[in-house]
């Protein structure tokens, strides 16, 4: 079984806010993956962004950059 470690996940209002994330992580070269959101967390779609919690910077760039709109910032084992 793989070993939890603590991780950052993003929440989105939207699944659109989500996707918009996605593209301009991947066009950008930020670090992460979309999830589907943890049962530990209520969001307003189904997915999330995870990435390492020393990425933050990089995603707060990416949000503000390019006006991504997030619900929420968790940090959480998984």
């Amino acid at each position: 079984m793989r070993e939890r470690t603590l991780k950052l996940v993003v929440t989105f209002p939207s699944t659109t806010a989500a996707m918009a994330m996605e593209k301009h992580c991947k066009a950008g070269g930020a670090p992460g993956r979309l999830i589907p959101v943890p049962r530990e967390i209520t969001a307003g779609c189904g997915m999330a962004w995870m990435a390492r919690r020393e990425d933050r910077p990089a995603l707060e760039r990416v949000v503000g950059d390019h006006a991504v709109p997030v619900q929420g910032w968790y940090e959480l084992l998984l």
